[in-house]
């Protein structure tokens, strides 16, 4: 069996890049199956994904869909959930295929109906020990990205909602309850990175801070009436 974990998903932007930099076809191929392959075999009927798909090496057929960093393999892993929202925004951009514009707000959907009162994820959405579980600020930072740049392929209301989400999230990570101060070398604190694994909990970690970072610049691109990218 071969595992494909939803990180993946942030591979593509670099596939697409490549095909438009001197790589050719073959590399938007890549991109454009792989994501074709994902939406049909890494999302439960309601819009929210596993972490990892099993496929079967010789016949491509997937096998199960499991978790690796979630609560488990029913369960709708916070980031995972991040990943697929901004790598879908990124197809979408990259094809302009409009079933993926479709998927992404339906991918989008499960995780913003979900988000407790300050827009900030716990680690895994499902943990019985909600609300005394761990949140995971990486995956609001990536799905707030994601989000603003999903914004402006959306005019009207749906735009406006999932932009004015993005604005909540980093309002909520621009505040003392998260940010690091002078205490770490760090912008952000309540990160999760691999909690069965018991690994960066309640961590500083380096992807919050860059998606932290992109999303105020795409924010503050927004505000000036500027191209979000």
């Amino acid at each position: 069996p071969h595992n494909t974990i939803i990180d993946n998903m942030m591979n593509l932007e670099l596939l697409f890049w490549a095909s438009k930099n001197g790589g050719g076809k073959k590399y938007y191929d890549m991109a454009l199956s792989h994501a074709r392959v994902t939406k049909e075999n890494h999302f439960r009927q309601d819009g929210s994904c596993y972490h990892v798909a099993v496929y079967d090496t010789i016949s491509g057929k997937l096998i199960k869909g499991i978790t690796h960093q979630g609560y488990s393999d029913r369960s709708m892993w916070a980031r995972g959930q991040a990943w697929a929202i901004y790598g879908y925004t990124v197809v979408y951009r990259e094809t302009l295929d409009p079933r993926y514009l479709d998927f992404v707000q339906k991918v989008t959907d499960v995780y913003l109906q979900r988000l407790p009162e300050d827009y900030v994820p716990y680690w895994d959405f499902d943990d019985p020990r909600i609300p005394n579980a761990p949140r995971d600020a990486s995956a609001a930072c990536v799905t707030a990205s994601a989000l603003l740049e999903l914004s402006t392929y959306l005019p009207g209301k749906k735009g406006s909602e999932y932009k004015d989400a993005a604005i909540k999230m980093l309002a909520s990570l621009s505040s003392d309850q998260y940010q690091c101060g002078k205490d770490k070398p760090a912008f952000l604190l309540h990160s999760t990175g691999h909690l069965p694994n018991d690994s960066e909990i309640d961590a500083a970690i380096i992807y919050a801070d860059y998606y932290y970072i992109e999303a105020l610049i795409r924010l503050k691109n927004l505000i000036e009436d500027k191209a979000v990218l």
